[in-house]
């Protein structure tokens, strides 16, 4: 076996035995000291996919012909909400990620991953300029984190945990990296594990019934792009745990268990809100049980134990394909190659 390559640390490089969240800004690629997030930045160039791609033609004719009043506001309060959300993380991974995971190859990823929150803000943009054509209706869809209130509310609750790390410059103490993976936790568990989920159980329950195929077409690249953006947040996380163990107490894991709760209560309001017409086949009590099963698998991937005891109450969300069971960075890059076709499980363990 070859000796490990060495290299001297130069001014405003970090050594080998440096730690993922130690401030500085490294640039040098070889030697790789994380190649895992190489491969992931490989894997989602792979998943590339364009919103051209997605056909609404259906769609158009399903929001006049098919869908009555209550699943009407299902689908505007869900489009109201898709209309910001993504913006949301990117400016938190611009803000705060980006600067402080301090490996050239994990800020690859990052890159990457900015790309496709662009994207997705593309198909959401498309997605509302086809769903509600008037200019009026489109504005207030753009306007719903200051006029509707359980949209509101899952701003309020984005933007305090955003807020909570953009005056760190510099990840200088313990204080400041628990701050930070707090942070991390909140963006990969809460918003694109929870929120997002809750939204895309509602695409696939319309898609059940038959209806708006474009919208779920798109969903499906979304959700593996979220899958793996939450896949690349987990292992930054397993990272940080083994270099700093002392890092994941107690007091941190009753924040996230606190901080999941509060999530989960938050996505429920809004359920109340999309549901509150009356939806034959989804209940609000129904979503509660989904969204803290959600909250569970997060929890597990943390390395903790299940805080809800909740299971999936949603036979449809079962018919997605098996095949995608596994984590995405288990399988042959062959998964992954421009124009996939199929779907990915709720049940993946990220």
């Amino acid at each position: 076996m070859n000796p490990p390559e060495v290299r001297t640390p130069v001014p405003g490089s970090l050594s080998r035995e440096s730690k993922l969240l130690d401030p500085g800004f490294e640039l040098t690629l070889r030697p790789m000291r994380y190649p895992q997030f190489y491969e992931m930045y490989r894997n989602a160039i792979r998943n590339t996919w364009t919103v051209e791609e997605v056909d609404f033609s259906l769609d158009t004719n399903d929001l006049k012909n098919k869908v009555g009043p209550a699943e009407r506001h299902l689908i505007e309060r869900l489009v109201a909400f898709f209309a910001t959300g993504d913006s949301i993380v990117s400016n938190n991974l611009v803000l705060n990620l980006y600067q402080h995971i301090n490996a050239p190859e994990a800020r690859m990823y990052l890159s990457r991953q900015l790309y496709e929150e662009a994207l997705h803000v593309q198909f959401y943009l498309t997605l509302l300029d086809t769903y509600l054509p008037e200019p009026e209706a489109r504005a207030r869809a753009f306007a719903a984190v200051e006029n509707i209130p359980s949209i509101r509310r899952k701003a309020a609750f984005c933007f305090r945990w955003i807020d909570s790390v953009h005056a760190l410059r510099r990840l200088e103490n313990r204080d400041d990296r628990r701050a930070f993976l707090l942070n991390l936790i909140c963006f990969a568990a809460c918003i694109e594990g929870l929120f997002f989920f809750g939204a895309f159980a509602y695409v696939y329950y319309l898609r059940s019934r038959g209806l708006l195929h474009g919208l779920a077409g798109g969903t499906n690249w979304v959700f593996r792009d979220e899958s793996m953006h939450m896949a690349f947040a987990f292992e930054v996380i397993d990272v940080v745990r083994g270099e700093e163990p002392d890092l994941f107490d107690d007091a941190l894991r009753a924040q996230v268990v606190e901080m999941l709760e509060e999530a989960v209560e938050c996505e429920f309001a809004f359920s109340e809100d999309v549901l509150s017409g009356g939806v034959a086949g989804m209940s609000p009590r129904d979503m509660r049980e989904y969204l803290r099963y959600c909250a569970d698998q997060r929890l597990v991937r943390l390395g903790m134990p299940r805080h809800f005891g909740a299971r999936n109450p949603f036979p449809f969300m079962d018919l997605q394909d098996v095949q995608e069971l596994t984590n995405f960075f288990e399988r042959r890059v062959s998964a992954y190659q421009v124009a996939v076709e199929g779907e990915v499980a709720f049940d993946a363990a990220f």
